[in-house]
């Protein structure tokens, strides 16, 4: 029996394609898990942290919600509500867009970036099962995930 067939108790799949759907989505859930044990401390969702490092690599410029909404990793996420609850927890800040009065473009504020600051370093440390990978094994695993989507 391999590891996923122990962790849910299936003893076989209908095929290997079916085993590794079904891995997939069982090791997305598991490192999600983890991801929002983690983020707990810190009072932010996955979303959250999200647009928080997405801000992180606009700084110190401000960027729109469109943008925000591109690059988020769950593209199911409200970008709108999720920026309006980091403005609440005073994590980032809007700016006047000098080209559009009525488009509103946000940015991290000092608070937001230590918040970040230490979310990341838990985040990496609680990331460490990734260590069970070689840097070649890593790269080829992402080149995988990488196929499945195209």
């Amino acid at each position: 029996m391999t590891a996923i067939e122990k962790e849910i108790q299936q003893k076989s799949f209908e095929s290997n394609r079916h085993k590794a759907h079904i891995n997939i989505l069982f090791t997305a859930s598991y490192i999600s898990g983890i991801t929002n044990k983690t983020l707990k401390p810190f009072d932010i969702s996955a979303q959250q942290y999200n647009i928080m490092r997405i801000l992180k690599g606009q700084h110190p410029k401000a960027a729109s919600i469109k943008l925000l909404t591109e690059r988020m990793l769950d593209k199911m996420s409200n970008a709108s509500r999720l920026v309006e609850k980091l403005r609440r927890k005073g994590y980032i800040s809007r700016v006047e867009c000098p080209e559009d009065r009525r488009q509103v473009n946000v940015k991290l504020t000092e608070e937001g970036l230590n918040v970040l600051k230490e979310s990341t370093e838990a985040l990496d440390e609680a990331a460490k099962f990734m260590n069970n990978l070689t840097e070649k094994e890593a790269g080829l695993l992402s080149d995988y995930l990488d196929k499945i989507r195209d």
